[in-house]
């Protein structure tokens, strides 16, 4: 089937697993997805299923004459790409989240992080703030020094302040604790990267 799977996040609670223990989990949406190009190394160079995922107003020029061709009637927010495993699926079926994943399995999550802006180093790396005494009450939350009189320039990678966050980021070895085929709903162990309602990849270990 597929390597992966696209999920929408969603809020985060707590439940009980058969030993008793309590933990944090996140409940994300997993909507079935619909398989619109398969790629071979014959054709493309690689192999890949394409398949799309989400819904928006209208389409491009081009998704509309691809989605033509393909005779399906979507308007998704957009494309990606997973390798396929032993089973293809067929162009225009769809693919649901049982399918690929199933309970207890470890993942890789993939997603783009909260925008906090331009940010201090206190906020961005965690420095602690400095004395407000000895005649500096407007230096308490500056960095302090940032070099030496040799090298006599700032050495590449020092801790600045400057633009938090909006990158992609991936959270390691997380596990699948329980899916919910009627309702598409997938809880996932821990926190997962990005805002609520944004999209995140899943990728099987």
């Amino acid at each position: 089937m597929l390597s992966g799977f696209i999920i929408k996040k969603g809020s985060m609670e707590r439940v009980f697993l058969e030993n008793g223990n309590l933990i944090a989990v996140t409940k994300c949406t997993a909507l079935p997805l619909t398989v619109t190009q398969i790629k071979t190394a014959e054709k493309d160079g690689y192999q890949a299923v394409q398949v799309a995922y989400g819904k928006r107003l209208r389409n491009s020029a081009a998704t509309a004459g691809k989605l033509k061709k393909l005779k399906l009637d979507l308007t998704p927010k957009g494309f990606i790409e997973f390798n396929p495993t032993a089973e293809i699926p067929a162009v225009g079926s769809e693919v649901r989240v049982e399918a690929v994943l199933k309970e207890g399995d470890q993942v890789n999550l993939t997603g783009t992080s909260k925008g906090r802006g331009y940010a201090g180093v206190i906020k961005r790396h965690g420095f602690h703030r400095q004395p407000v005494s000895g005649g500096q009450s407007d230096r308490t939350r500056a960095p302090g020094a940032i070099g030496a009189q040799t090298p006599g320039k700032v050495v590449m990678g020092k801790k600045m302040p400057g633009h938090m966050g909006n990158a992609t980021t991936t959270v390691m070895n997380a596990k699948v604790i329980k899916i919910n085929a009627d309702s598409n709903e997938l809880l996932i162990s821990g926190n997962v990267p990005g805002p609520r309602n944004s999209w995140v990849v899943i990728k099987k270990l």
